[in-house]
């Protein structure tokens, strides 16, 4: 496999055109171009087959073997004063077609046809020798209908009855629209590029009492690496010695510093500030959460919205009408009413600059990347432009309760001892069965019990997802739980209905007590909801696997729509489904989770969204949406972009199509003339995509 850069790919259209003739070749096992970062992947036999393909579409396309990245230093930048490609050659042409409207005023009358066409077609071939060139080798493989076409046809129709003038001035303004539609392009490509950039360089590996700088990809897990001030986290991995402010703005949009120490996780791509750190590496980079966000980026403009997928298909049929238009102008009628045919190849020409398609094909993928964008500036990636469609859409958000609405962080509160039992002993006994179990309640009980249970026998364990466990312990049967396990057991107590969280404890059949675990709303849960509801989603529910106490009173304090508790796993793709079908056809349904164990919920949504996932793979594999930080109210801001992306995208279609019906129909009456016809073309075009830009806002 290859990675190649992509210079003068200008359009999403050219993309698609040029990655279906490569995967039409029996020499190509794979091939994928990704037009956000202008880069081809591709695993082929034959590469000069390759090449040739792509000329055949795109003459003017350059290809770059892009090489695996050597160590260097990261702070080095070679191209911060480095000018725009092609301004250079922009402003010769331009300062030629000055002279030549200012030298054609002192010329005498029998010089001026001959020098001032001269200088004209100087300036004509200077500025658009590479659209009369790719036109030209696209008409002998057979595509005709394209901007370079079209733009090639109407200059030299032009040229032909005499306007060398106004065709230079095109050729020359529609090269000035094509330099500005790359500046606006390169400027939300670096939006998107801005998280591939989070990628290490280097990591400084420790072996046998020295320090070597080698590729993160060489480090294994267990080895031992050093991170110094303003260096980037090369692998994810435990802190072992040492302490520092740590940037995550890089992953999570988020400026303030957090603050690690000797035992803290800390993750690839976020920035050493402060002081040495020692790191045990926990991943691989292949498996590092870095390296997952960077196949998300590479990948999230592939998926193509439907307004996308439209604007490609319909600019395959407009491009053929258009021309056809413009012959029947130039043909009926000169020769059904015997008129000039000079004045009426004039207007079809500029019909041909008014109706090039630029606008619309390059202004609205440039949308969907400005939203993309814009959402991994505040950390949060989506994985394609369908899914901001769709976020727009969302009608009803459906949260999970724990590590979602609240922090997640449990500590034992109270412990309050029934029957006889004394405390200690109703502790011992829950942190002993609790010892196997991974759940977050669990991890509770043992901490606050704090003794060693490594070499505690446990006999026929068994743990009942959602509801609690049972084991033997020495010669005594235990069993922890919720209300429903003490129930399942026909355990007889008295304490059914606390509003709280509780792990209840039975001790060979009789009811032992229960222990209080409390667990916090986060700060941005309320303010969240306020933000949804402003956003314009109409119903909130929380799904939760604790009792109806506690879901019902964060639902009161949130002001949530509805709520479902006492939820097994598999109870909660059930409960989502149900929600779903009360709402319209017409909206969408969002399910935000943890990441961790929301896994088949997340699937099912309409959207489903992985909040603070950025240790969890399995996040980042099935959600649509990855919010880098654990607020809520990153979700309200998702969909605010997502409806402001899809707000310009159709503002862009209707300003197009609305300027273009003008002007094409003053063109039909000859008001609007070559100049005219420029603005139609490019004016709109860059008009579109200044309006995308707007998304990045």
């Amino acid at each position: 496999m290859q990675k190649y850069k992509l210079e003068n790919l200008s359009c999403a259209k050219c993309a698609i055109d040029v990655e279906e003739k490569l995967a039409g070749l029996k020499e190509v096992r794979y091939v994928k171009i990704y037009y956000a970062q202008s880069t081809l992947f591709i695993d082929a036999d034959n590469f000069v087959k390759v090449e040739k393909a792509i000329k055949e579409i795109e003459p003017t396309l350059e290809l770059h073997l892009i090489p695996d990245q050597p160590l260097q230093n990261e702070n080095t930048n070679n191209n911060n004063h480095k000018l725009p490609k092609g301004i250079v050659n922009l402003s010769i042409v331009l300062i030629i077609y000055v002279f030549g409207l200012a030298f054609r005023n002192y010329l005498p009358e029998n010089q001026l046809q001959i020098w001032g066409h001269f200088i004209f077609i100087i300036a004509y071939l200077l500025s658009g020798w590479k659209v009369l060139l790719s036109a030209y080798k696209k008409i002998i493989h057979g595509k005709f209908f394209d901007e370079h076409f079209l733009m090639s046809l109407a200059t030299l129709g032009a040229v032909t009855i005499g306007q060398l003038e106004e065709a230079a001035g095109v050729m020359i303004f529609y090269q000035i629209g094509e330099f500005l539609q790359k500046l606006s392009l390169d400027k939300s490509r670096r939006s998107i590029k801005s998280l591939i950039e989070i990628k290490p360089n280097y990591a400084n590996l420790k072996l046998n009492g020295e320090v070597k700088r080698v590729a993160p990809e060489e480090v294994k897990i267990g080895e031992i690496i050093l991170i110094k001030p303003g260096e980037k986290v090369p692998l994810d991995g435990k802190v072992i010695d040492g302490e520092s402010q740590i940037d995550t703005s890089p992953l999570t949009g988020e400026p303030m510093p957090r603050f690690v120490k000797t035992g803290d996780s800390i993750l690839a791509g976020m920035i050493n500030k402060t002081g040495l750190i020692n790191l045990r590496v926990t991943k691989l980079f292949e498996d590092s959460s870095v390296k997952k966000i960077l196949e998300l980026v590479e990948t999230a403009t592939n998926k193509k919205a439907e307004t996308e997928k439209f604007i490609t298909k319909f600019s395959r049929y407009y491009t053929p009408v258009v021309v056809t238009i413009a012959l029947l102008v130039a043909l009926l009628p000169p020769i059904l009413f015997a008129q000039s045919f000079s004045i009426w190849i004039y207007r079809a020409l500029v019909l041909l600059v008014i109706s090039c398609p630029c606008a619309l094909v390059i202004s609205i993928p440039l949308g969907y990347f400005g939203g993309i964008g814009a959402a991994s500036r505040n950390g949060i990636l989506i994985k394609g432009s369908n899914f901001l469609d769709a976020l727009a859409e969302v009608k009803t958000v459906v949260f999970d309760k724990t590590g979602t609405l609240t922090k997640g962080v449990f500590k034992v509160t109270e412990i309050i001892p029934k029957n006889g039992f004394a405390k200690e002993e109703l502790l011992q006994v829950a942190a002993q069965i609790e010892s196997q179990s991974n759940h977050p309640l669990a991890q509770s009980i043992r901490e606050a019990y704090g003794k060693d249970l490594s070499n505690l026998q446990l006999k026929n364990y068994e743990e009942i997802a959602g509801i609690g466990i049972k084991a033997i312990i020495g010669n005594k049967n235990i069993i922890a739980g919720n209300d429903l396990m003490l129930h399942r057991e026909n355990i007889e107590h008295a304490d059914c209905n606390l509003n709280k969280s509780v792990i209840h404890v039975a001790i060979d059949g009789g009811y032992a007590g229960y222990i209080i675990i409390s667990d916090e709303l986060k700060e941005d849960s309320i303010y969240a909801m306020g933000y949804l509801r402003n956003a314009g989603v109409e119903k909130i529910y929380m799904l939760t696997g604790d009792n109806h106490f506690v879901a019902q009173s964060i639902s009161s304090e949130l002001k949530l729509d509805g709520y479902y508790a006492e939820l097994l796993p598999e109870e909660k793709v059930s409960v989502l489904e149900g929600l779903m079908k009360k709402a319209s056809s017409k909206s969408k349904t969002a399910f935000v989770g943890d990441g961790i164990n929301d896994a088949p919920v997340i699937a099912r949504a309409d959207v489903g969204i992985a909040m603070g996932a950025l240790g969890s793979d399995l996040a980042i594999e099935t959600a649509d949406v990855v919010l880098m930080t654990d607020k809520p109210s990153k979700v309200a801001k998702v969909i605010y972009i997502a409806k402001k992306t899809r707000k310009i995208v159709w503002q862009n279609i209707y300003f197009a199509l609305g300027v273009k019906a003008f002007f094409i129909l003053l063109g039909s009456f000859g008001i609007a003339t070559m100049w005219e016809a420029v603005f139609a073309d490019m004016g709109v075009a860059i008009i579109a995509i200044l309006n995308s830009l707007r998304v990045l806002k």
